[in-house]
């Protein structure tokens, strides 16, 4: 079974469990609307990863732990397009969920996709006790305060925000989370694998900071929302260029910090790959070609 194929049966099944006769059948159709079809997956892709070089003895916990991030982070972009923060149209090529079913279903679709992710984690935990309450208390640790991805989203709320402070929380804790939960799922030490979640993380970040400048987006989403939205953001605070060298740093040191295992090489890869697809290098060279002409038309 390929890692895809694992991951969306893995997202299928807890909507097995919640659609039944007696739950509101549009707020059913608006959840799977947030969930299907995904993304790149990139957060249960770690997680599994992760599990699987820690020696995985528990496929059905590491399915619940990737499912459960994946859930809630489908969650966190149904209320950030809503009218309160980005007011978007679209997400990942298709209508956003309060655009299709309205703002009120909107709301109650990110709450019940929250709830729904933590249903699915103790359903599969409850077989394996001895795991669960550390994968919880990692898990929420990735999505609530101080440092989840709401406190991230609170940050826009705020006069002032430390810009590597904001992008850790709204971005880079679920990455810390999936790599240290897939750990967890494999009954191992998760802090061999922090860095790696908090650097890929933080990539992701800069990555969608660039992109929405360039109008470059691969999301299916609007560009140009952080200038619009006063939001703090690496290309604003470095430039074009500047960011992108800190996007490759950021990669090169998620890289470097894949621990020992047999499958290093491996993980190793998905990450480069993931660096192709965030910023391909044919953007990267049209950056420093524009660069490099601005730079001579002040000059001249």
């Amino acid at each position: 079974m390929s890692m895809m194929t694992r991951i969306e049966q893995a997202l299928s099944q807890p909507f097995m469990v919640a659609d039944s006769a007696t739950a509101p059948p549009r707020l059913m159709a608006a959840m799977r609307h947030a969930v299907f079809p995904g993304g790149a997956r990139i957060r249960p892709q770690l997680c599994i990863a992760v599990a699987k070089a820690c020696g995985e003895d528990a496929p059905d916990l590491t399915n619940a732990a990737a499912a459960s991030i994946e859930l809630l982070h489908c969650a966190s972009l149904v209320h950030d397009d809503m009218p309160c923060f980005d007011d978007a149209d679209t997400r990942r090529g298709q209508t956003t969920v309060h655009k299709q079913f309205g703002e009120p279903l909107a709301l109650l679709t990110g709450d019940a996709l929250i709830v729904l992710a933590y249903q699915t984690l103790a359903r599969a935990g409850a077989r394996h006790p001895h795991r669960l309450a550390r994968l919880l208390m990692t898990v929420c640790e990735g999505t609530g305060t101080p440092d989840g991805i709401v406190a991230g989203q609170a940050w826009e709320c705020e006069p002032r925000v430390q810009l590597g402070r904001y992008q850790r929380a709204k971005t880079g804790a679920l990455f810390v989370a999936s790599t240290c939960a897939g750990a967890q799922a494999a009954g191992t030490d998760p802090e061999p694998w922090r860095r790696l979640g908090d650097a890929l993380g933080e990539a992701y970040q800069v990555a969608d900071d660039i992109r929405d400048v360039m109008g470059a987006d691969q999301l299916g989403k609007p560009v140009g929302q952080d200038a619009q939205h006063g939001r703090p953001s690496t290309a604003a605070d470095l430039g074009l260029l500047g960011a992108v060298d800190y996007f490759r740093k950021l990669i090169q040191s998620a890289v470097q910090s894949v621990p020992a295992c047999a499958s290093r090489e491996a993980m190793q890869q998905l990450v480069l790959h993931e660096s192709e697809r965030l910023l391909p290098q044919s953007a990267c060279d049209q950056i420093a070609v524009q660069h490099a002409a601005s730079q001579r038309r002040a000059v001249a």
